[in-house]
């Protein structure tokens, strides 16, 4: 029985991996010349500098007139062999495409400034606007799952050697670049390249995560049949009983879970406070919600 589950789990797994691969690769290509286009269109001209491999190439094009493409594309090989010696041969296929495809993608969009010009004065704007692309292109590449390699690769070595989160990771590695443009470039691109990063992040974001339009209720309450019988008649949505125990009381207690449209949030939190003033309840965003109808 237990061969046949994991034999029907690997056939589950192929035809699901089948199915979206060239959606996928579809997806990757695209965030990839998206990137490629604001890194060429709006951050290389303008010194804005956005952590990376890519970031690290501005800075030393302003030092030592090194093509930017080429420096990417020797870094990444480079960091690839790296890659295959610490981290191993299956975290190292995941990254050999967008290793090897960004830098011929930012190498073909050098001279798009030539073609779609830009008013360079309004450098807010083009931080604002080339973190959009960038971060929006970046979260299609992560939800299909790849990667463009560079300082990803660095973030995990130094996530598995320094036993430290990838969250770390990437603030060490990456705010050590950000921080050197303050240098190279000045403060005010170092403070323009610290909105980029920013807007970089929150777009990447929203692609994966998208954006909620949901609210998940946990509910911890006295007056349990009276909150539950407000959400079930009054809101009109489902809610479920959860049997939960006291970690500092050990006695056994129930926690109402409930998720409703954004749009009825205030009317259930200002019905659970008006109930029961002493609830105690966390709501958080909830980004997919399926059945349950």
């Amino acid at each position: 029985m237990k061969l046949l589950s994991n034999h029907l789990d690997i056939k589950i797994l192929k035809e699901i991996n089948s199915k979206s691969a060239v959606k996928r690769h579809i997806q990757f290509f695209v965030g990839c010349l998206l990137i490629a286009t604001s890194y060429n269109l709006f951050l290389v001209p303008n010194n804005i500098v956005s952590g990376g491999v890519g970031g690290f190439a501005i800075i030393l094009n302003r030092i030592a007139n090194i093509d930017n493409s080429l420096f990417i594309l020797i870094a990444n090989l480079f960091l690839l062999i790296l890659s295959y010696f610490l981290l191993g041969k299956k975290k190292t296929k995941a990254t050999i495409l967008g290793s090897i495809l960004f830098p011929i993608l930012v190498s073909l969009t050098k001279d798009i400034g030539v073609y779609i010009k830009i008013d360079t004065d309004q450098l807010l704007l083009l931080s604002v606007f080339g973190g959009v692309v960038y971060g929006f292109g970046a979260g299609l590449i992560y939800k299909a799952g790849f990667t463009t390699g560079g300082t990803d690769i660095i973030n995990q070595i130094l996530s598995k050697y320094l036993k430290t989160s990838m969250g770390k990771s990437m603030l060490y590695c990456d705010g050590t670049i950000v921080l050197l443009t303050a240098f190279i470039f000045g403060p005010t691109h170092f403070m323009y390249s610290i909105i980029t990063l920013y807007v970089i992040s929150f777009m990447s974001d929203r692609v994966i995560l998208g954006v909620s339009d949901s609210k998940e209720f946990y509910i911890v309450t006295e007056e349990e049949k009276k909150i539950k019988e407000y959400i079930i008649k009054y809101l009109n949505h489902g809610v479920t009983e959860i049997k939960a125990k006291g970690g500092y009381t050990n006695d056994n207690q129930s926690i109402l879970m409930c998720v409703l449209p954004t749009k009825d949030y205030y009317r259930l939190k200002e019905g659970i406070n008006t109930i029961d003033p002493h609830a105690f309840f966390v709501v958080t965003d909830a980004y997919e919600v399926f059945g349950g109808e």
